[in-house]
């Protein structure tokens, strides 16, 4: 069963994670990543959950470990604190 994570929380975190790489917006993130900015935006919006393919790129843009964004994304447990 996944963890809770509330739209608020992920949102917040993906700003932050964007910041910390200087993406300014959801473009550069889905240039970055090879992923759609929508399909980016519903994911942390946690409208719809990603396939196990698209975790490995959005970790890669935004340098973190795969299970953060699995984290994030409350995939798993919370363990999070930054990116």
């Amino acid at each position: 069963m996944p963890f809770s994570t509330t739209k608020a929380e992920a949102r917040l975190w993906l700003q932050s994670a964007m910041e910390k790489v200087e993406y300014s917006s959801l473009d550069e993130l889905a240039k970055a990543s090879g992923i759609d900015a929508g399909s980016i935006s519903r994911y942390f919006n946690l409208e719809r959950r990603p396939s196990i393919d698209a975790i490995e790129p959005l970790a890669i843009a935004l340098r973190v470990r795969p299970e953060i964004i699995m984290q994030v994304l409350g995939a798993t447990a919370k363990k999070y604190d930054c990116c």
